[in-house]
């Protein structure tokens, strides 16, 4: 309706949810589980985000997180995150306990893989940016026959690999997912990334049909990007979320 403001608009769309459950991925990562109460199941294409409404004492903020679970689970859904330096949302999230009220709107977001690959397909992730890949993986691996997927996944530690024995059990079952990791410092992880895309994405051959889905923190996802697209793939072929 004209003479709405965006406030308004976003108040009128908001919905509920309840923590349902908890669980730690390690000392500084964790996971909600989010029971849906109000505006009826949540209906999301993997890759997509919602926008959760945190109430601080002196304002609300909003910050948006990648849904982590399967469309096909539409009366929960996860989230997962880590606490950030600094950051003001996060200590809010640590927070809250099973039971707790979390408002949000969405889902939103363009980084989407709506159906199983119809070509190779590489994803690239660091830490707890698996988080919007994880479904599309899912997803993936319940279709037979889809085209070769491969993780390369990257963290700082050991730890910081999350859902690996998921991973692990979804290689076991489907031949056409592969993944790997790989550990490095934090001030060189994204070097190392480069590395590896270098080697063997583009110096290894020339095919140029593959597609990409790249997640993570900063300006070393653009950077990965633009590598690619300047070494012949096409644009619409590398997909990212640059968080």
């Amino acid at each position: 309706m004209a003479g709405r403001s965006a406030s308004e608009a976003s108040a009128r769309n908001l919905r509920r949810a309840i923590v349902d459950r908890i669980f730690n991925h390690n000392s500084d990562t964790r996971s909600l589980f989010l029971r849906i109460t109000s505006g009826g199941p949540l209906k999301f294409t993997p890759g997509q985000f919602v926008s959760l409404s945190i109430p601080l004492q002196s304002e609300t903020l909003t910050r948006a997180y990648s849904i982590a679970s399967d469309p096909e689970s539409d009366s929960m859904f996860e989230m997962c995150f880590n606490r950030v330096a600094n950051g003001r949302g996060t200590p809010w999230l640590f927070d809250r306990a099973a039971g707790d009220s979390i408002d949000f709107t969405g889902p939103y977001g363009l980084f989407v893989m709506e159906g199983a690959p119809s070509v190779e397909t590489v994803m690239i992730a660091e830490e707890t940016a698996i988080a919007p890949i994880r479904p599309m993986i899912r997803r993936a691996s319940r279709s037979q026959g889809h085209a070769p997927i491969f993780l390369l996944y990257g963290a700082s530690t050991p730890d910081r690999i999350l859902y690996r024995s998921e991973l692990e059990e979804t290689a076991t079952r489907d031949c056409g997912f592969r993944f790997e990791t790989t550990i490095e410092g934090r001030e060189s992880l994204y070097d190392r990334l480069a590395e590896i895309v270098r080697h063997r994405w583009i110096d290894a051959d020339a095919n140029r049909t593959r597609q990409f889905y790249i997640c993570g923190i900063g300006k070393s996802v653009s950077r990965l990007r633009d590598m690619l697209r300047s070494a012949g793939y096409e644009r619409r072929s590398v997909r990212y979320e640059q968080w």
